[in-house]
């Protein structure tokens, strides 16, 4: 019983290897064909031939630059349909390997195919002698009975050689055929760069409206909730006639309240503001520089609104290092913060006139910000030697 399955597997490989093979061979040999006819009249012409020879040659080298588009679109096709195997399009940039495939190493697999396929016939004819010999007259078979035999034993024993014959010739194929009719290594390289980086800004845009949608929830659902608890806890703490100790737990209630409430607000804005959207980053950051608890001064300079995942990695930027700078920058009294935009490339400078000596290395949300920079391409510098100033540098690509 197991032997059906495995002999219809094998029939099933040897027809697909042979028509496989006998397909590439008229395909190959075409364009070997073309350039040996090149070739005569070249040699023609070298040799002062007839003065038609140059029209010739340039009907031949038309037909060739013709053919060799078409041929690779069926060689495509024949290595998809019967081997499983998509030769990804490499584009015109490599046509001269195209040529050189189908001149020089299609034709020489176009010659192994027509003797394997040859060969297949002819051992199929030969193993079949002695039943269509007693198709002949009989005068004609006299004698002819033993050479039958000879030659039928002879087709077994060639055809028993075709299959495997053919499966290595296709799999040399399947080797050398891709790597010079598909893509080289550096476009395959190429390739992944621009689905990377386009999966990429599909995450960045991803990540971007979730912080959106963060924002609103938080600021229309468990904000809205903690201003009516904090105005609930005020008017009892009024209004209600209660013991002091009672009117105590309320009192602090009502302080945690409004405290979560600056918390959250704070949490809201660093996400993604509102005004950001209704505004643009230069209402953004005017906001956040008059909420800085030191002076901060501000230089926008924007002809055009940079793209919004651009300006939500900025606004993050400035809000981060501004943070930064009033918790860990020492004896720090201002910071000048300047955004300019030169050409497509967004510029943030954050600087402060504190002690310096800041370490990226060490964490303080400096690592987050350079990884936040280089979501969007973009690159972050630092600079704060002992004595300070400390000064950051983000430029961020604006391309639409």
């Amino acid at each position: 019983m197991k032997i059906l399955p495995r002999l219809r597997r094998a029939l099933t490989r040897v027809t697909r290897d042979t028509a496989f093979l006998a397909l590439g061979a008229p395909l190959h040999l075409l364009t070997g064909f073309l350039l040996f006819m090149i070739f005569g009249v070249v040699w023609e012409i070298i040799g002062g031939g007839d003065s038609s020879a140059p029209v010739i040659l340039g009907v031949l080298v038309a037909l060739l630059a013709l053919c060799v588009p078409a041929l690779t679109i069926a060689q495509r096709w024949r290595f998809r349909q019967l081997l499983g195997i998509d030769i990804p399009h490499s584009g015109w940039r490599r046509s001269w390997r195209q040529f050189g495939y189908h001149g020089l190493a299609g034709a020489l697999l176009g010659s192994l195919e027509a003797l394997v396929t040859g060969l297949l016939v002819a051992a199929v004819t030969a193993s079949l002698t002695s039943v269509w010999i007693y198709a002949l007259p009989w005068q004609w078979r006299v004698g002819s009975s033993q050479t039958a035999a000879y030659i039928s034993v002879a087709g077994v024993v060639a055809l028993a050689a075709v299959p495997s014959t053919a499966a290595a010739l296709v799999r040399l194929e399947s080797q050398v055929v891709p790597a010079l009719l598909g893509r080289s290594r550096e476009e395959d390289l190429a390739r992944r760069v621009e689905d990377l980086t386009e999966s990429r800004a599909g995450t960045v845009d991803a990540a971007d409206a979730e912080r959106r949608r963060i924002e609103r929830d938080l600021h229309d659902g468990a904000q809205q909730r903690l201003v009516s608890l904090a105005l609930n806890l005020g008017l009892a703490k009024a209004t209600l006639d209660l013991p002091p100790e009672a009117r105590e737990v309320i009192d602090t209630a009502h302080r945690e309240a409004k405290e979560a409430i600056e918390e959250l607000s704070s949490l809201v804005r660093g996400l993604h503001p509102a005004v950001l959207d209704e505004l643009g980053l230069d209402a953004a950051l005017s906001g956040l520089a008059a909420r800085t608890p030191l002076p901060v001064r501000l230089r926008v300079d924007l002809p055009e609104r940079p793209p919004r995942p651009v300006e939500a990695v900025a606004y993050f930027v400035v809000s981060e290092a501004l943070t930064n700078i009033a918790k860990h920058a020492q004896q720090a009294t201002r910071a000048d913060v300047t955004v300019t935009r030169l050409a497509d490339i967004l510029r943030l400078v954050i600087a402060d006139d504190g002690l310096g000596g800041a370490d990226p290395g060490k964490g303080s949300g400096l690592t987050g910000l350079a990884q936040r920079v280089r979501s969007v391409d973009g690159t972050f510098r630092m600079s704060s030697p002992v004595g300070g100033p400390t000064t950051m540098t983000a430029e961020l690509p604006c391309q639409s």
